[in-house]
C-alpha cells in the first residue's frame, strides 16, 4: 500500500510541475491537469482508507483525509475570491484546490509562508536586469515578457511553494 501511495505522489509531482511549466509559458493552467491531480488525490484517499486500520481516524482526522479536503476546498474558495478581485488568473484559483488536497490542514502555515517569500522573491528578481549574455535564449526572453506584461505566473510560485512543503518532513 505505501509503494503504492509513493507512485500516486511521484505523478502529482510531475503534473504540478507541468502545471507550473505551462503557465510560465501561457499564463494558462489546463483543467486537464487540475482534473488529474483531484483524481489522483481521490485514488491515494481510497488507498489510504483501504490501507488504515483505523478508517475514521483516516477520514475524520484534521491529518487525514478530512482535514485535506477541508483544506483543499478552504484554499478553493480563497481562489475565487482573489479571482472575483481580479487579482489571480482562473487557472490559479483552480490550482488551489488540489494543492490544498496534497498539502493538507497542517501545511497551509507553511505553504502560506513559503508563498509568501516566493512572490517577494520574485518580485524582486523581476527588477533585476537581465544580463546581456544571456538575454537572447527564450527563458529569459519570457521573462521580459513577464515583465513587460506586468502578469505573473502565480502557478509557477504556488506549485513551488506547494512542493517545497510538501518536502518539509522529508527534510527534517
Amino acid at each position: 500500500m505505501r509503494d503504492v501511495v509513493v507512485f500516486i505522489n511521484s505523478i502529482s509531482v510531475l503534473l504540478f510541475l507541468y502545471a507550473a511549466w505551462t503557465d510560465f509559458r501561457t499564463w494558462k493552467i489546463p483543467n486537464t491537469i487540475v482534473l488529474a491531480l483531484v483524481t489522483l488525490y481521490a485514488l491515494r484517499a481510497m488507498v489510504v482508507i483501504f490501507g488504515s486500520e483505523d478508517v475514521g481516524a483516516a477520514l475524520f482526522a484534521s491529518s487525514g483525509i478530512g482535514g485535506d479536503v477541508g483544506a483543499g476546498l478552504l484554499m478553493f474558495m480563497l481562489g475565487v475570491v482573489l479571482w472575483a478581485f481580479r487579482l489571480f488568473g482562473a487557472g490559479d484559483a483552480k490550482l488551489f484546490l488540489p494543492i490544498g488536497l496534497f498539502v493538507g490542514w497542517h501545511g497551509m502555515l507553511p505553504f502560506s509562508f513559503l508563498l509568501l517569500v516566493l512572490g517577494v522573491v520574485t518580485l524582486l528578481v523581476l527588477r533585476l536586469p537581465v544580463p546581456l549574455r544571456v538575454a537572447h535564449l527564450a527563458f529569459f526572453m519570457r521573462i521580459g515578457e513577464i515583465r513587460a506584461s506586468r502578469k505573473i505566473p502565480y502557478g509557477v510560485l504556488m506549485v513551488f511553494a506547494a512542493l517545497l512543503t510538501l518536502a518539509l518532513p522529508i527534510i527534517q
